[in-house]
């Protein structure tokens, strides 16, 4: 890499974003990730143009922290959503210019190539093999390997979200990723209980998972080990809904609506969801697939005491052994809440934990990583 004294200077950098369906207050990991990530980096001095999807943030032009947020038109639909806004993405970003356009996810990855073609200098980020989703069928998942494959293949530099993914690009492609992993802010615990108390919710008397109502979440099998094995003055929250309602959402709320303990809030962010966080007594995370799951961060961050499947993603947040189940197992799982549900963690495990989230995942070093990923970049 150049000398940082040789480097172009940061107020001289202009980036524009892809991948991203928006910010502030869009549900999902890439969304929050992109959030935090490019605040911090605006306030380095950097240009930073993030082109979203006109029906998640609206028709208006905003400047959020400093960061200009600009909606695309693009079809709501899931099969073209991604892939048309890219397209149509990496069109303006040449238009207006840019030293690095910043690709996230393997689907929107698919484009690299074009973006290449046309003189732009691209940095991927991989949050995780995205064709491993159970939503997805059989073309979508050949068009996403496909994403991966080209990709890594063309991308000007690769940032993966975990060693794992990174790992796994390097076998594949031989391409040697940079391990920038997602973030979190060091949260305030909130005092106030008018959401729980909305909700008619105690303090440290529910069970909380956070995530989009897709299969590979997993929610279908939290609600059949809650079902199961019910906790005397204990509910289950569930935050979060479907970006594209089909049957899967509809049949989980069917599911949770014959159960009077178990409480889908929809989408919450802000206030709302701090205090949930502030206020629950486990944090569950039973998922299928993951990248490097923020809401398991978040959770820890907020000295929650958490239990979560057993996949490679959510090893890699190093929870100790005994608080992981295996993915579907719902006997499983049932086990594990009956175990931890009223066990809050020790002063220690709580401090231990508390160091290590906010040591590894914190979002001012994340985005100074990254700022290195682009000058070597901008200058090779």
């Amino acid at each position: 890499m150049s000398s940082i004294y040789r480097q172009l200077p940061l107020n001289k950098l202009k980036v524009v974003v892809l991948g991203s369906r928006g910010f502030p207050k869009i549900q999902g990991g890439v969304e929050k990730h992109c959030e935090h990530l490019y605040t911090h980096i605006a306030k380095k001095g950097c240009q930073v143009i993030v082109l979203a999807r006109k029906p998640y943030v609206g028709e208006n032009i905003i400047d959020y922290k400093g960061v200009s947020v600009i909606p695309l038109t693009c079809p709501k639909r899931r099969s073209l959503e991604a892939f048309m806004h890219t397209l149509y993405g990496v069109y303006v970003a040449k238009k207006i210019g840019c030293h690095i356009l910043h690709i996230h996810a393997v689907g929107p990855s698919l484009l690299v190539p074009l973006a290449r073609l046309l003189g732009l200098k691209v940095v991927m980020t991989n949050h995780g093999p995205d064709y491993e989703r159970k939503k997805w069928g059989r073309f979508a998942k050949f068009m996403l390997k496909l994403g991966e494959n080209l990709g890594s293949k063309r991308a000007n530099a690769i940032i993966c979200i975990s060693k794992t993914i990174a790992d796994n690009i390097e076998r594949k492609y031989n391409k040697i990723a940079t391990v920038i992993p997602n973030g979190v802010i060091m949260p305030e615990i909130m005092q106030s209980v008018n959401i729980i108390n909305r909700y008619g919710i105690d303090k440290s008397k529910y069970i909380l998972s956070v995530g989009r109502f897709v299969p590979e979440k997993g929610f279908h099998d939290l609600i059949e080990a809650f079902n199961q094995f019910p906790i005397a003055n204990y509910k289950l929250v569930i935050v979060g809904r479907a970006d594209h309602p089909d049957r899967y959402s509809l049949n989980l709320e069917k599911k949770a609506s014959k159960n009077n303990n178990i409480i889908l809030t929809g989408f919450l962010t802000g206030k709302s969801l701090q205090e949930l966080y502030s206020h629950a007594g486990l944090f569950v995370l039973p998922s299928y697939y993951e990248g490097l799951p923020i809401v398991l961060l978040e959770a820890m961050s907020y000295g929650l005491s958490c239990i979560a499947s057993d996949i490679p993603a959510n090893r890699n947040v190093e929870l100790p052994k005994d608080r992981f189940f295996n993915a579907g197992n719902v006997r499983e799982l049932s086990e594990k809440i009956k175990e931890f549900v009223d066990k809050p963690l020790a002063d220690e495990e709580k401090r231990n934990q508390l160091n290590l989230i906010e040591e590894r995942y914190n979002w001012k070093s994340i985005a100074a990583r990254t700022l290195m990923v682009y000058q070597s970049v901008a200058q090779g």
